[in-house]
């Protein structure tokens, strides 16, 4: 299995295929050979600060820097961090706090943040990586050219172990303090068997224009160079920028998430940019709807391949496979599976209460066992205990149902689901309908307190055109037929824009929240 970890994947490329390209960020572009002679040199510098599996963080957007400190913290045999730069200072210093960084790897965009992790950490070391060298640093800083001077070539070899950590992730913290998700190269290595659903051809381009500190920004990265592939990174996601990167690098391979998609799609001249290049968009981190889906297929006229996980399961469970998706075929209802398991992963839907497994079509808790489930989260033995089942398995706090061909359909999530009036309702049930009235762009519902009936359904909707507004009967209406009476939403709320986290998902949380106190203070 070690041939199939990330650095060693890095130095079989280099061997093989020196010239090939590795990673495009900007107008600079590394081969594989400049990544593992500049990675050796950056990962003995590394050894120098730090060993032993020690932590070393990043705050850096998708760039070149964060590419290389992943692989290089790899062959040092320490741990690769990125924190969410989103963060206010002090909760990403209390995360370093956390994670016991021993280095930290800067852009000056965050340097306010890395002030207060070098405060809260006296003996953390700070690289900063678009710095001149110069005099006056404060003490314990670095610049990148000094960090990168200071290694030799000499590869130190580590990344051999599959059960040595080289990843860790934060989870968002929707339910408290963030928790440390621990990943090994046993669970993050991609085997060749997983690779072929993505149709990697000599010559594809991907782009990864997803945070660092996201599994799918991560994990999409790691996919990417194990198959040798050249990457395009991009550090904020602008629709009009991937749209022109595609065009420019003849970008085949694309990860989105619904709502990026969605913006790709808005994108008002999008007919100016040559995208005919994608071969495969692949999809995942949050719901799709049906309808935004059939749009996304008939707009960019390539296949699309939908994966399923979480930070737990280092990236994907389940994956829909591109000839799965047929929006005008006899089986156009797989649009709302999540796929059949990836090698190596069994999956089933226990009862959320009881953990007894459940029978086909029947709707609990998905749960899942494989060597991409981590062992636990960092120094929280309790919640480690709660992810677990008693015989391995790992709940994924999702819910749904198998149907008789083995297809994963997730619900929503558990906790996102809706009591009213003792009914259960799946958000996205109710989304999918709202997301094909021609007027709506995007839909989100959520549950608001109610005095009757516990929650009430409330759809907040992103229109297609603001000026034209539709009357909220008009939408409640629509999804009559469609659902029973208890799903559909109570009221309508129209927004102009909609939360999002960094990845770009909703932030359902937030929409909770506001709609809560919106309604306390009416």
């Amino acid at each position: 299995m070690s041939g199939l970890h990330l650095p060693q994947r890095v130095r079989d490329h280099a061997a093989e295929r020196p010239g090939a390209p590795a990673v495009t960020c900007g107008d600079t572009t590394l081969t594989y050979a400049e990544l593992d002679w500049r990675t050796n040199r950056i990962a003995v510098a590394l050894s120098g600060l730090a060993s032993g599996g020690a932590r070393v963080g990043a705050l850096l957007r998708m760039r070149t820097e964060g590419v290389e400190t992943f692989v290089a913290a790899a062959k040092a045999g320490l741990v690769f961090v990125p924190l969410n730069w989103r963060l206010p200072a002090a909760e990403a210093a209390a995360i370093a706090v956390d994670a016991e960084l021993r280095v930290l790897i800067v852009e000056a965009e965050f340097a306010a943040a890395a002030d207060a992790v070098r405060e809260a950490l006296p003996g953390v070391t700070v690289v900063l990586v678009d710095a001149p060298e110069a005099d006056g640093l404060p003490p314990g800083t670095w610049t990148w050219e000094r960090l990168l001077a200071s290694g030799t070539a000499t590869d130190p070899g580590f990344g051999d172990d599959p059960d040595a950590a080289v990843l860790q992730l934060y989870t968002s913290g929707t339910t408290g303090f963030p928790k440390g998700v621990v990943a090994t190269h046993r669970n993050l290595h991609n085997e060749p068997e997983g690779q072929l659903i993505y149709r990697w051809k000599p010559g594809s381009v991907a782009l990864d224009a997803l945070p660092l500190f996201h599994i799918a920004g991560a994990g999409w990265l790691s996919t990417c160079l194990s198959a040798g592939v050249h990457v395009v990174l991009l550090g904020a996601f602008d629709a009009r920028q991937v749209a022109a990167l595609v065009d420019r690098h003849r970008i085949t391979h694309a990860f989105l998430v619904p709502s990026t998609l969605q913006m790709l799609l808005d994108v008002p001249d999008l007919e100016r940019y040559d995208v005919s290049s994608l071969e495969l968009v692949a999809y995942g981190s949050a719901p799709i709807t049906p309808a935004l889906l059939r749009r996304a297929i008939d707009r960019l006229g390539c296949g699309f391949v939908q994966r399923y996980g979480m930070t737990e399961t280092t990236g994907s469970v389940t994956a829909l496979a591109a000839e799965d998706h047929d929006p005008s075929g006899h089986r156009a209802h797989l649009l709302r599976s999540a796929g059949r398991p990836m090698p190596g992963v069994e999956v089933e839907i226990r009862d959320v209460v009881t953990g007894a497994r459940l029978a086909v079509g029947e709707s609990g808790e998905i749960v899942c066992r494989s060597r991409n489930n981590v062992a636990g989260y960092w120094h929280r033995p309790d919640e480690t205990a709660q992810l677990l089942t008693h015989d391995g398995f790992l709940r994924t706090g999702d819910a749904g149902y198998v149907d008789e061909e083995g297809y994963l359909f997730v619900t929503d999530r558990v906790k996102d689901m809706i009591i009213t009036g003792g009914e259960n309702v799946y958000p996205v049930e109710v989304e999918s309908v709202l997301a094909e009235h021609p007027a709506v762009a995007e839909v989100a519902v959520v549950g608001v307190p109610h005095r009757t009936w516990g929650e009430s359904v409330t759809a907040v909707v992103r229109l297609v055109d603001p000026a034209v507004v539709p009357d909220e009967q008009e939408l409640i209406a629509f999804t009559a037929g469609r659902l029973a009476s208890y799903k559909k939403p109570r009221e309508i709320v129209f927004v102009a824009e909609l939360p999002r986290g960094a990845s770009g998902k909703i932030l359902k949380r937030t929409l909770r929240d506001t709609l809560r106190d919106a309604a306390v203070s009416s």
